[in-house]
């Protein structure tokens, strides 16, 4: 067992910003390991995926198809992998841990009977395999000790910057044809509806979020014109989802959207762990609370200790001054 298989996320052929991530863990991985890192395409809708690897400096790929792998289905999916898995064994198996990324491994270790180590951060190997894990929230680390043959993890998500390694020759692509049980098709994607265009609350790179804080749904217009200004995207926590402010669509936290933009501006919130997993990936957080023991100030690389009633107007202003 000598591979490193990595599943690379994508949406029809779209590929997911968290498989950048994955192909840049899978060449690091690969080298402090001394494995062959070996992506995992599946569907039919995977040629261009090719050039992808290549940038990432990873030089073979298998791309699994068949007849049901028409969309992206988490059965049918982690199947394809237990297959390629059986005909060549791997020593890994690993994906970022997205929720898909997560599903899908989450099924295949089920049907291969192994162990799933989720959310890791970092993992080496002597007589065991050895791996560091984040539980709630990044507040705390637990090391585990695991005696597998094939080890079976996904790493946090925007925990690594991708970091391209363009190769010189072309990624050699491996097509594998997958027999699949047409039953793995039940949970397979059959429509999509757009709810939104544009850039989305995962994606945006400035995010403007409002709490309790914020006192009502009218109180979100002054972010929302902030938001608008910077190009970026209106968020929320979930007291506000709970008092019927915003949709659950716009929360931040753990049991809503998980982002990763260049600046997240929290305005109004408190900070609760559940929130903080959402947003502890942000690159720079400015707070604006009026409490400034607020467990989001202490965590925030700015703060401004005022009301955001006051402040997010203000800056509103100073913008439009400038931009005049």
């Amino acid at each position: 067992m000598t591979e490193i298989l990595v599943l690379v996320e994508h949406d029809r052929g779209e590929i997911s910003p968290a498989a950048t991530e994955a192909l840049t863990a899978a060449k690091q991985l690969g080298e402090t390991l001394s494995l062959n890192p070996i992506a995992v395409l599946i569907g039919p809708d995977t040629a261009e995926l090719g050039l992808v690897c290549r940038d990432y400096g990873i030089s073979s790929a298998y791309c699994l198809g068949s007849p049901l792998l028409s969309d992206y289905g988490p059965e049918a999916w982690a199947q394809a992998v237990v297959e390629l898995a059986r005909s060549h064994p791997p020593a890994v198996i690993f994906a970022v841990g997205t929720d898909r990324g997560n599903e899908v491994l989450a099924q295949v270790a089920a049907r291969m009977d192994l162990p799933f180590i989720a959310n890791s951060i970092n993992v080496k190997r002597d007589d065991y395999w050895k791996i560091t894990r984040f539980q709630w929230g990044g507040s705390l680390l637990e090391d585990i000790t695991v005696d597998t043959d094939t080890l079976i993890f996904s790493y946090g998500h925007h925990l690594i910057e991708p970091v391209t390694a363009p190769l010189e020759k072309a990624t050699e692509v491996t097509h594998v044809d997958i027999e699949l049980d047409a039953s793995l098709t039940r949970t397979m994607i059959q429509d999509r509806v757009t709810l939104s265009e544009g850039v989305t609350l995962s994606t945006a790179s400035v995010v403007v979020s409002g709490g309790r804080g914020v006192g009502s749904a009218d109180g979100f217009a002054p972010l929302e014109e902030l938001a608008d200004l910077l190009g970026g995207r209106v968020g929320c926590s979930r007291a506000v989802t709970n008092n019927g402010w915003r949709s659950h669509a716009d929360q931040v936290g753990q049991t809503g959207t998980r982002i990763a933009p260049e600046i997240y501006i929290a305005c109004g919130i408190s900070g609760a762990i559940q929130h903080w997993v959402g947003a502890m990936a942000s690159k720079n957080i400015l707070a604006i609370n009026t409490d400034p023991e607020a467990n989001i100030v202490t965590k925030a690389g700015y703060a401004v200790i005022a009301d955001l009633h006051e402040v997010i107007p203000a800056v509103v202003e100073e913008i439009r001054r400038r931009r005049s």
